[in-house]
């Protein structure tokens, strides 16, 4: 095969998948910019929540119960703890209180960057993420070696990668 024919078989691929990778690549890109504001009130709205819990929890048990990480109990009275934005009674076992979450379809779209083996979306990530790598690499053959747009693709290239590192150890 020449270079010339391998040349236009990455072309392409690389355009039909990337067509098909299109609406992947919008919902991650908004997911992903959603996520840079994970920890501010940024579209969420409040929800509130009475759920049954086992009695007589320590503090220390009570935020695995209720799934909220880093609870701290700022008071109590009597069988009453009171927490940020809720209670709980310890001998009925009812904790009552209000979180801020995203709208439904949003929430979901941010649990792309989120899911590990545990979850079905990881078949999706690691298709998109072998994609992207392939679309890094075949867009080396887009262009002829050699030639000054080939060339300034790589210095292009570099300078990104040196970007993304110096970003990452500023953090």
């Amino acid at each position: 095969m020449t270079s010339r024919s391998t040349s236009n078989k990455f072309r392409v691929v690389h355009r039909y998948l990337g067509f098909f990778l299109a609406g992947i690549m919008a919902i991650y890109a908004i997911s992903g910019m959603l996520l840079i504001f994970r920890n501010t009130d940024f579209l969420k709205h409040e929800v509130k929540i009475e759920k049954q819990v086992k009695t007589n929890l320590t503090e220390r048990q009570l935020g695995p119960a209720l799934k909220i990480k880093r609870l701290r109990v700022q008071k109590k009275e009597g069988n009453i703890f009171y927490f940020k934005n809720g209670t709980y009674n310890s001998e009925t076992g009812m904790a009552k209180y209000t979180k801020k979450e995203l709208p439904f379809l949003l929430d979901k779209m941010t649990h792309l960057h989120k899911a590990n083996t545990n979850h079905p979306l990881f078949f999706l990530n690691i298709f998109f993420g072998a994609s992207l790598l392939f679309f890094v690499i075949s867009a080396f053959w887009m262009f002829m070696p050699g030639t000054d747009v080939f060339k300034k693709g790589i210095w292009f290239s570099l300078a990104g990668m040196v970007l993304t590192l110096i970003l990452l150890f500023l953090g």
